[in-house]
């Protein structure tokens, strides 16, 4: 079995505390702590990794493009992948002129630096989109997946209104790993794929749908109340949680 990078780190902690090259406080400290980059508005996780394998990512949605090129100077100075979800356009702009090094998902409203290759693994994650309205949100999940080390592989557009679409695909769905189904309207595409693969499923509600839809509500409940089992749900337009969580599933044991 791999050793994850988060026990190797710490591994090498505990054998300086052992060999008596670092106090226990000192340790501590190293492992719990890591906020203190002198910015008022936002206190970062630099430890993060270190505890649950998994980096610090900032929500970049309401954060002024100015507070994040400071976030990201920061977050730089530091090893390891730098990633923020739902940042605009405009404000992407402002970072990327100030550090060349960050990649901006344009579908995914991602920005992305020292993104990783993916980890020498037979297993994978794969995502399946419903329609092309859900691809903003299936597009942040591929982004967050790989931006981990993930093999990923996206299915656009194969959602229940055209399910031969899906059924075209099924043999190379049914060899992934975990699965990421992400679908708005009534949110119905989750049970049947459940009931076809044996892999985990973490169901992805979109706010894309009319009225009744409820800004992703009634999808959200449909994924809820399946009658499939082995369905997982995050919440509405949560593709970065359901990556996370996929993430997860796959080193477990690790």
């Amino acid at each position: 079995m791999n050793t994850s990078p988060r026990k190797e780190e710490l591994k090498e902690i505990l054998q300086n505390v052992q060999q008596g090259r670092c106090e226990i406080a000192e340790a501590l400290e190293s492992i719990v702590s890591g906020c203190d980059d002198g910015l008022s508005y936002a206190c970062l996780d630099h430890h993060r990794h270190r505890r649950t394998g998994r980096p610090e990512v900032v929500f970049g949605e309401g954060k002024s493009a100015e507070q994040l090129v400071a976030i990201f100077t920061a977050m730089l100075a530091r090893d390891g992948l730098v990633m923020a979800t739902r940042v605009s356009a405009e404000k992407a702009m402002v970072v990327t002129r100030h550090h060349p090094e960050v990649m901006y998902y344009t579908d995914a409203r991602m920005l992305v630096a020292r993104e990783p290759e993916p980890r020498h693994s037979e297993r994978c994650i794969k995502i399946i989109s419903a329609g092309t309205s859900d691809l903003q949100v299936a597009e942040e999940a591929r982004v967050t997946a790989q931006g981990l080390g993930n093999e990923v592989a996206l299915y656009n557009d194969i959602g229940v209104a055209g399910i031969h679409r899906m059924v075209g695909r099924l043999t190379d769905i049914r060899e992934a790993d975990v699965l990421i189904v992400v679908a708005g309207m009534e949110g119905a595409l989750p049970s049947v794929v459940a009931g076809l693969v044996s892999a985990p499923v973490i169901a992805v509600p979109t706010s894309v749908g009319y009225g009744t839809g409820f800004g992703g509500l009634a999808a959200l409940l449909g994924m809820l109340n399946s009658c499939a089992p082995g369905i997982a749900v995050v919440n509405i337009d949560n593709g970065f949680g359901a990556a996370c969580m996929a993430d997860a599933i796959l080193n477990i044991g690790k």
